[in-house]
C-alpha cells in the first residue's frame, strides 16, 4: 500500500532491520535511474523492491524485483500480465493488502475514450511467484466508467482508492480531475466517488507546447495521484501530475488532509497553489511528476523515483530518475528542486 508509515507499519519495521540497500554516498545521489522509462512505483517488502513501470508495447505488465533501487538495471523480472483483449495497459501499481498483492492499472479494448480501472490479485506471499489473476475493473461511477492512473491509500485502517477522471463524458473539452472512493474490498468502491481536484489553476491547464505540439481539442489535466501518509502520521497528501504530458508546462501539483479528517469531505483537503518538485535554475529537465516514494534500505530515509524530460538532440528523453528527500516541521515532504 502506498502509507508510509506508508505501507502499513509492519513494513516500515521490515525495513529498520534491513542493511542499508547501497552506501550512504549512493542513496544521497541524485541522477537517472533509467533512461527511459515513465510511471515507476516501487514497493518495499521482506528486504526487496518490487518495482514496475509502463511498458513502452502499452499491453504488457513487468515486474522487477531488486534488493538496491540504484542497480534497477540489473534487477531479476517477470511478465505477470499479457493479453491480446486488453490495450493501452498503463501505469500498473504493486499494492500489498490484507496478506495479497493486488496490481492496479489502467486499459481498454482499443479506444482510450472507454479507458476503464482494473486490478489483478495474487496470494502467493513473493510475487515474483503465483499467478495474477484478473478481478475485473473497477465501477468508479453509475454514469461513465473512463478512469485513469489508480492508485490506493489506507489511512486508519481503511482503504481508498484514488484515479483521474472525467466529471461527465468527453464532447469537445477533456477535463481530467482527480477523484476519492472508500473501498469495500480490493476491487470494488463502498461510497461514490468524491472530486478532489480539478485543472483550475494557469499552470494546471496547458495544452499547446512551444513547439507546437498538441491535442486535436483542449485537454485540462489533473491525473496520476499518488497518496501517502507522512511518516509522524499526521497528515495523507496526495502528489499529482497536472497540464498535458507532451508539454514543457507538465508539472506536479499536491495536496493534503489531516489524518484525522474526513477524508470523503472535499473541506478537508488543502490544495497547494504552486507547483512541487520544481527544477533548479538552469536545469534541464522539465516535466517532473509521476513520483513514488519509498524508506531506503535503512529505513531511517527516503527516497523519490520520479518522471521527468529533457531536450535531447535526437528528441524528447522521458526517464525515471532517483533523489533523496526530506520532511518539514509540519510534516509534509520537502522534495526540494531537482538539479
Amino acid at each position: 500500500m502506498r502509507n508510509l508509515l506508508f505501507l502499513p507499519l509492519v513494513f516500515v519495521s521490515l525495513f529498520l532491520m534491513m542493511a542499508c540497500a547501497g552506501d550512504k554516498s549512493e542513496a544521497d545521489q541524485e541522477g537517472w535511474l533509467l533512461e527511459h522509462g515513465a510511471y515507476p512505483y516501487a514497493t518495499p517488502w521482506d528486504e526487496h523492491y518490487f518495482y514496475t513501470m509502463q511498458h513502452p508495447s502499452g499491453d504488457t505488465i513487468i515486474l522487477y524485483q531488486t534488493d538496491d533501487l540504484h542497480k534497477l538495471h540489473d534487477a531479476q523480472s517477470r511478465v505477470v500480465w499479457a493479453v491480446d483483449s486488453l490495450h493501452h495497459i498503463w501505469s500498473p501499481e504493486l499494492h500489498r493488502i490484507h496478506d495479497k498483492w493486488y496490481l492496479y492499472f489502467e486499459a481498454d479494448a482499443g479506444n482510450t475514450d472507454n479507458h476503464q480501472l482494473y486490478v489483478l490479485e495474487n496470494d502467493a506471499t513473493n510475487p515474483m511467484e503465483g499467478d495474477f489473476k484478473l478481478k475485473g475493473a473497477i465501477q468508479t461511477n453509475d454514469e461513465w466508467n473512463f478512469g485513469l492512473h489508480p492508485t490506493s491509500v489506507v489511512v486508519k485502517g481503511q482503504q481508498y482508492l484514488l484515479w483521474s477522471g472525467w466529471p461527465h463524458r468527453r464532447s469537445e473539452t477533456e477535463t481530467q480531475c482527480i477523484y476519492i472512493a472508500r473501498m469495500e474490498n480490493p476491487w470494488t468502491l463502498a461510497s461514490e466517488r468524491v472530486m478532489l481536484s480539478q485543472p483550475e489553476l494557469e499552470w494546471e491547464r496547458q495544452w499547446i507546447d512551444p513547439d507546437g505540439q498538441r491535442s486535436n481539442y483542449p485537454i485540462f489535466v489533473n491525473e496520476n495521484p499518488e497518496a501517502y501518509v507522512t511518516p509522524d502520521g499526521r497528515h495523507v497528501f496526495v502528489c499529482y501530475s497536472a497540464s498535458c504530458i507532451w508539454t514543457v508546462y507538465n508539472k506536479m501539483g499536491m495536496l493534503y488532509a489531516s489524518t484525522e479528517a474526513d477524508l470523503l469531505d472535499v473541506q478537508s483537503w488543502t490544495k497547494m497553489t504552486e507547483p512541487q518538485l520544481v527544477p533548479a535554475n538552469g536545469s534541464a529537465l522539465y516535466g517532473t511528476s509521476n513520483i513514488s516514494i519509498v524508506p531506503d534500505g535503512s529505513g531511517q530515509r527516503f527516497l523519490l523515483l520520479y518522471e521527468a524530460k529533457t531536450r535531447e538532440v535526437t528528441g524528447e528523453k522521458r526517464g525515471i530518475r532517483i533523489k533523496p528527500i526530506g520532511w518539514k516541521e509540519d510534516g509534509l515532504p520537502d522534495f526540494g528542486h531537482p538539479k
